[in-house]
């Protein structure tokens, strides 16, 4: 059988998967690549990988999506890893800058200025803006480093009254049910494993890596986080905008 062709997001909320991938007999069945989310997203798209853990946003554009896994990278509450930076009041900005690794976040802070904080901002992709997204551990500790720091998973419950799913296991094509049986097996091992992981980790002052991936990632892809999918992507509907990555 041909290996399946995996796309693994690179940031430490994706740790605890990617250990229980390569410590698993699964491992021998899939030729692993580690990417940045918009990539794992443009991988699933162009038949470039068979599987990946992909932002909820590429949804509407993988040919014969389907999520194949009990699990994702999901938060119900504060995710502290997604945010909208500021360096004044968000109902004094005029203009967001998105990030070029993100599609989900992009659409979400798109979404939660138009329908939670009632604003029109001009968006753009690069330059200068008075706030703009960032995800992934480059937000680590950088909430303290500006006055205004908004973690958009938060603000989506205050609007939806549910949890969140930033990105899930999807694949572009029927898998075996064998092999989406071991791979999940191996993603629910790499989780009861995170306190190993974590004691691996560097100490920071600024970033609490026990919280963050016990506490602030939900890993379950349960029914709350599938109903903010399809509410995600029916409000991604109403977007007027261009792709926001290739």
């Amino acid at each position: 059988m041909e290996k399946v062709r995996v796309s693994a997001v690179s940031y430490t909320n994706t740790l605890p998967f990617i250990y229980g991938l390569q410590h698993s007999p699964v491992i021998s069945q899939i030729e692993l690549s580690l990417d940045v989310p918009s990539s794992c997203a443009h991988k699933l798209i162009h038949n470039e990988a068979d599987l990946g853990i992909v932002p909820v946003a590429a949804l509407l554009e993988i040919p014969q999506a389907e999520v194949v896994s009990d699990y994702c990278l999901g938060a119900s509450g504060a995710v502290n890893s997604v945010f909208i930076f500021s360096e004044k009041p968000i109902e004094d900005i005029e203009s967001l800058r998105l990030d070029g690794q993100s599609r989900t976040s992009n659409g979400l802070a798109q979404i939660l200025l138009r329908d939670y904080w009632n604003l029109e901002v001009q968006v753009v992709k690069e330059g200068k803006a008075d706030a703009y997204v960032e995800i992934g551990d480059r937000t680590f500790g950088k909430q303290y480093a500006h006055p205004y720091a908004y973690d958009l998973s938060w603000y989506w419950q205050k609007l939806t009254g549910l949890p969140f799913a930033f990105a899930a296991w999807v694949a572009n094509k029927p898998l075996e049910v064998s092999f989406i049986e071991s791979f999940n097996g191996a993603l629910a091992y790499g989780l009861t494993q995170r306190d190993v992981l974590i004691n691996q980790l560097p100490k920071r002052l600024d970033f609490d890596y026990r919280q963050y991936l016990m506490e602030s990632i939900d890993y379950r892809y349960d029914e709350g986080k599938k109903k903010a999918v399809t509410e995600f992507l029916r409000l991604m509907k109403t977007l007027h905008r261009e792709p926001i990555n290739p």
